[in-house]
């Protein structure tokens, strides 16, 4: 009996916890062109050729994000400080974008249940391996974003500000589900684009503790790229994950 359907649903529930990171448990790399303050915001046509697209990434599914992405005046930390770190951990755009769009990045694996026949082949614990197996992979979201004059500069600094403001932790909400990050801590960025901050936000967890949640914002000229990923699977094994670096390579690319 085939049950690999079935277990792969659980993996794709993971975009679900992008855009519920409260309920699941920087470097800046330059000043910019001296440009910016007159720069032109790119148009949505525009940012939809930009953004990754089926087959731009090796090894990853790209496809429409489940679900949408939240208003953010729904996603909103007891101290509004944090806001745009929250924010971008939902993979929403800081600041205020004249055009944004988003695209879902799943890691393409072979479901470790494939090759069970009968649930025999799945017995003595088994099956609860295989199926935290099937949900080791990176679900990573991806919003593209373009501003008028330095609004890219700006909205970047509110992110890396937030986590410098916010390593002792916070406490925020989306839709009224209130949820508790221990911990926030400045990763290495993936040095892409004209600047960037890389951050790891701890959520409090439940019964399997602690869960990291991993984000990146980018500065492409008056564009922004926000990369939120999870790993259901990492974080039931404690084992460890960054954004995916395949799909913020192949963004960037395209951004060049």
């Amino acid at each position: 009996m085939k049950r690999s359907s079935g277990v792969r649903l659980c993996a794709t529930a993971a975009a679900g916890v992008l855009s519920l990171a409260l309920i699941t448990g920087c470097s800046d790399g330059g000043s910019g062109d001296g440009e910016n303050g007159s720069a032109k915001a790119l148009s949505a046509a525009e940012l939809k050729d930009l953004v990754i697209a089926k087959g731009e990434v090796p090894g990853f599914k790209v496809e429409a994000v489940k679900g949408g992405i939240p208003d953010k005046s729904k996603v909103e930390a007891e101290d509004s400080r944090c806001d745009p770190l929250l924010r971008a951990l939902t993979a929403i755009a800081p600041g205020e974008p004249a055009e944004q769009t988003s695209r879902m990045a799943t890691e393409d694996k072979k479901d470790p249940t494939d090759d069970a026949t009968s649930l025999d082949d799945l017995a003595d614990g088994k099956f609860e391996e295989a199926l935290n197996k099937s949900m080791d992979l990176d679900v990573t979201v991806v919003t593209l974003a373009s501003y008028d004059g330095d609004g890219a500069e700006k909205a970047l600094k509110s992110v890396s500000d937030a986590v410098r403001a916010c390593s002792g932790g916070f406490t925020g909400e989306q839709d009224g589900e209130k949820g508790k990050f221990t911990k926030v801590a400045e990763e290495k960025s993936s040095g892409t684009g004209d600047a960037s901050v890389a951050f790891t936000a701890t959520n409090a967890g439940s019964d399997e503790g602690a869960m990291p949640l991993h984000g990146e914002v980018v500065r492409h000229g008056n564009t922004l790229a926000t990369y939120s990923t999870v790993n259901i699977g990492a974080m039931m094994s404690k084992k460890p994950y960054t954004v995916s670096a395949p799909v913020v390579k192949a963004q960037a690319a395209k951004l060049k």
